[in-house]
């Protein structure tokens, strides 16, 4: 067994977590599991596998990573951060096991080649067949950018290799979930892309490739700076015919229709009507603090204070 701790955040999900937790019991020798306050049983199945089980009030998702590596009693030389509806399949499982003890000491971060999964199919075109994500580091090398929405783990200090077994993205929940949860992403999304032009709150250093993945870091760079800047009512028609024409998402059959049809365009066109939402809301204002506040109250999110100057 590697010497390997999994942190996995949780709220009710009981339905994926077993699953995830078959997963890799054989391969970490540290679960954590980090919930805020499951109203479902998520907590027994976590502690029927050994997990060790802590509770924390949950803002976002990257406040609350961080807080599970500043309080988890971590002892492992790796970490691994897992979502509760991810896989990790058997033919990674072994390559994890093999290859993590025998790698040399300039070697902090291990990216995964994550598919996604579908209404149970798995969505190969697009541009999203796989996204590879830096998911395991060296305990002490590892961080999570402060973002609200589309966070990433950064490492410093050396070098980044990818593994090649297979991870996958396999949610069972149903399409009303899937809505639900997008139209919530949709105003974190939002914020962080208002935060990017007036600067309320503290912001991450950009992503580079020697932080996390290549991939990664290219889709950050022409989000920003590029499809950002573009008028939403464009951009969102745009973005879906490149995916579904140009990237071939049409291959992906009548799931991949739904999925790039919601991920590709409604998703986006939501994003961008928020966007002006918001804006129209701080139109009369100029201070940082003025703008925080007012952003904070609209969306009922906890927005950390602008940077002192």
């Amino acid at each position: 067994m590697a010497e390997l701790a999994v942190i996995i955040l949780t709220h009710n999900e009981s339905i994926h977590l077993e699953r995830a937790l078959q997963h890799i019991k054989k391969i970490a020798n540290e679960i954590f599991v980090v919930d805020s306050f499951s109203t479902d049983n998520t907590v027994e199945i976590a502690e029927s596998f050994g997990a060790t089980v802590l509770r924390n009030k949950f803002v976002n998702y990257a406040k609350q990573f961080q807080w599970a590596l500043d309080n988890a009693p971590i002892t492992s030389t790796w970490i691994m951060r897992l979502d509760a509806d991810e896989i990790i399949e058997p033919d990674l499982a072994a390559e994890i096991a093999k290859k993590l003890p025998a790698l040399s000491s300039d070697v902090v971060g291990i990216n995964l080649r994550r598919k996604l999964v579908f209404m149970d199919r798995t969505i190969r075109f697009g541009g999203r067949g796989i996204l590879v994500l830096l998911r395991i580091w060296r305990r002490g090398f590892g961080e999570i950018e402060d973002r609200w929405m589309d966070e990433h783990m950064i490492v410093r200090g050396g070098a980044t290799i990818t593994f090649d077994g297979g991870f996958a993205d396999h949610n069972l929940n149903d399409l009303t979930f899937f809505t639900e949860k997008h139209n919530k992403y949709a105003t974190r999304e939002a914020i962080d892309a208002l935060n990017q032009r007036l600067q309320f709150m503290p912001r991450p250093e950009g992503l580079s490739i020697a932080a996390s993945s290549f991939q990664a870091s290219a889709k950050r760079l022409l989000k920003e700076k590029v499809y950002n800047r573009i008028p939403f009512q464009l951009g969102a028609g745009a973005y879906f015919l490149y995916r579904y024409f140009f990237k071939f998402g049409f291959l992906d059959g009548k799931e991949g229709l739904i999925y790039h049809v919601l991920q590709g365009f409604w998703y986006r066109f939501l994003v961008g009507a928020k966007i002006e939402e918001l804006q129209r809301s701080i139109s009369n204002l100029t201070d940082p603090e003025e703008i925080r506040r007012e952003l904070q109250r609209v969306t009922r999110l906890s927005l950390a204070p602008p940077p002192s100057s």
